[in-house]
């Protein structure tokens, strides 16, 4: 096990009645905010009502932004940010899917930020301070609600980037499963693939090989996701399929299962951002076309068949007696089974983009590589390869 250092600042209150601590939390850092919406979903089931209720009843100002759409994009940001400053505003409540608490997460460094936020995205300015923000989640998918990072989508350059920064931690989020009963049952597949890939990225691509703890982690995890999403999207008023789907899916991302793998990149993040800004698509929906794809990349181009098929035998019923070459192909065909069994794309051409769209993924995802740092890694001839690969 690589050397590491572990610490989450986010406090997690959880439950049906999680909402009843909001405002005794939120004075802890002031009495005004800044509620951040998407465009229907809140208002439309009544819960935007009662957050508002809440906030009254409590005594803190609130403003509310909304409009926060899939993908979000860095004009909303803006608007965000003007609205805190006029009316200088103290933190953000964010109450929706990622897109909203990605939002608030930018607006939250953007007003502190001296210049332009997206400057952080393209890797010229560094976060030094933000806005505390808090997180009701809507959707069990991101993680956001229990991490440092963000991801932003700008329209005109036609880019969508991530950044992180330890300011960027939510200082409490509320989780109430019965918040996530509407979700759409295709919104709720994709939910699920995004927090199965936030476990398989540092699964497969961390450096150090010897990590039984982590592996046990992201396999018990990935098992509990499958399960809760399909029992989820059965019946979505299940509150502890909901319950366990939602806690999964904070836990594959905020940080515990990558603890000691060593420093490792997100391939398949980055290819997907550049399918969701060149065809908005929802992201898990392009993580789905993707991953079994980058596995069989994984398993033959690199020739690195191990854990693909460790995965297999673990999480979905691989013969234990086969080799590492078979069981590799046995694990991505049946992982493809499983995703169109929660009516998700197991490859590209089910969404569907072309094969000779390919060059142009592959140039708008070096730059977020550069960024990264891992451009030699993941250069245009390899993300090539493995678009070939997911087509």
């Amino acid at each position: 096990m690589k050397n590491f250092e572990f610490h989450n600042p986010t406090k997690i209150v959880f439950g049906k009645d999680a909402l009843n601590k909001i405002a005794i939390e939120l004075k802890e850092y002031g009495t005004s905010c800044l509620l951040v919406i998407g465009q229907k979903s809140a208002k439309a089931s009544g819960t935007y009502d009662r957050v508002v209720k809440i906030l009254k009843d409590g005594r803190i100002n609130f403003w509310t932004l909304e409009g926060v759409q899939s993908n979000p994009l860095l004009s909303k940001v803006h608007e965000g940010i003007e609205i805190v400053k006029k009316n200088e505003i103290e933190m953000l409540l964010a109450f929706g899917g990622g897109s909203c608490m990605d939002t608030a997460k930018a607006i939250s460094a953007g007003v502190k930020l001296h210049g332009e936020i997206w400057d952080v995205f393209e890797g010229k300015k560094e976060i030094k301070e933000a806005l505390p923000v808090f997180c009701i989640p809507t959707l069990a998918a991101s993680g956001s609600e229990m991490n440092g990072f963000m991801v932003i989508t700008n329209k005109e350059k036609g880019l969508k980037l991530a950044a992180g920064s330890p300011h960027l931690f939510p200082k409490v989020s509320f989780l109430n499963p019965e918040f996530t009963f509407t979700v759409p049952k295709n919104y709720t597949a994709f939910g699920g693939v995004d927090a199965i890939c936030h476990l398989l990225e540092p699964y497969f691509n961390g450096p150090y090989p010897n990590t039984p703890v982590q592996d046990e982690l992201a396999e018990g995890l990935i098992r509990v996701i499958m399960k809760t999403t399909e029992s989820s999207m059965k019946n979505p008023e299940d509150y502890d399929s909901r319950a366990s789907m939602m806690w999964a899916a904070t836990l594959a991302l905020n940080g515990l299962t990558r603890a000691g793998v060593g420093d490792h990149p997100f391939p398949v993040h980055l290819i997907e951002h550049s399918l969701s800004v060149l065809y908005n698509i929802p992201h898990g929906q392009g993580l789905a076309a993707l991953l079994p794809g980058w596995m069989k990349w994984k398993a033959e181009e690199k020739k690195e068949p191990a854990k693909v098929a460790q995965l297999g035998k673990r999480c979905f019923g691989v013969e234990k007696g086969l080799d590492d070459i078979k069981a590799s192909t046995e694990t991505i065909k049946a992982f493809g089974h499983w995703l169109n069994k929660i009516d998700c794309p197991k490859c590209l051409s089910e969404i569907p983009v072309p094969s000779a769209d390919h060059e142009k993924i592959a140039e708008n995802a070096l730059f977020q590589a550069g960024v990264w740092g891992i451009e030699d890694t993941y250069n245009k001839e390899t993300i090539l390869k493995i678009l070939s690969f997911c087509q």
